[in-house]
């Protein structure tokens, strides 16, 4: 068994005088640590470019596809609607009333009780605040 015609070649010799062609510096270039005998790169070495360990923030990390809520829990809610008449638990009425921003996302979380029938369009709403909400006779409504 051989290896295919042209698959394998002779090896360059390198620093075999001028005339060779591969001479002098021996194809590795002038100065420079990789052009001396006994170079080795040291470990994450990036060659010039700024080190991945500096590119990265040192102090966690934060990721840009994070949905942020501002969350409400079932026990709040009943004191809300007394303390703002609200009968219906909306993002407009949220915001005329001041109790969120107007780019803010909203989500109802279970602790706590729910006493009051009250309708919920919201971002997003628990299971467990889900479940208590129709127990109480309230609907809920998932707005975009």
């Amino acid at each position: 068994m051989k290896p295919a015609e042209g698959a394998t070649h002779s090896q360059k010799r390198l620093g075999r005088g001028e005339a060779s062609g591969k001479g002098g510096t021996s194809t590795k270039g002038n100065k420079g640590g990789q052009s001396r005998a006994g170079y080795a790169s040291k470990r994450a070495h990036e060659g010039g470019q700024m080190p991945i360990q500096r590119r990265v923030p040192k102090r966690g990390f934060k990721n840009i596809n994070r949905v942020e809520y501002k969350v409400f829990n079932l026990g709040q809610i009943d004191q809300l609607a007394e303390k703002y008449n609200i009968t219906e638990f909306s993002l407009e009425t949220l915001y005329i009333n001041g109790l969120i921003g107007h780019t803010d996302n909203v989500k109802i979380l279970g602790t706590g009780e729910l006493k009051s029938k009250i309708t919920f369009k919201v971002n997003a709403v628990s299971d467990k605040a889900k479940a208590a909400i129709e127990a109480a006779g309230g609907t809920v409504e998932i707005v975009k």
